[in-house]
């Protein structure tokens, strides 16, 4: 499922138009970002939670000069499927 199909299907069920839809999932990815960008999380009950973890420094392999690399610290975005979630998809 493409964005757009997303768009669509909420515009269907939500028996609103396309562009307020589009509006509304907009606005939703741009306030999960920036509560991620602050370091926090967002639990949306049954669906799951997003959340920042912390990927520690480590060292790598340069696979065409097999060279070791450091491979710097970073935060990376993480999603854990909320237990209906989960079920639904059994």
């Amino acid at each position: 499922m493409t964005k757009a199909d997303l768009v669509s299907a909420l515009a269907e069920r939500a028996g609103v138009s396309k562009k307020e839809s589009d509006e509304v999932l907009q606005a939703f990815t741009d306030v999960v970002t920036e509560q991620l960008e602050k370091g926090e999380s967002v639990t949306l009950t049954g669906f799951g939670t997003f959340s920042v973890t912390e990927r520690k420094p480590r060292t790598g392999v340069n696979p065409r000069t097999l060279e070791k690399i450091t491979i710097e610290a970073t935060k990376t975005p993480k999603f854990k499927a909320g237990k209906k979630l989960k079920d639904a998809v059994k």
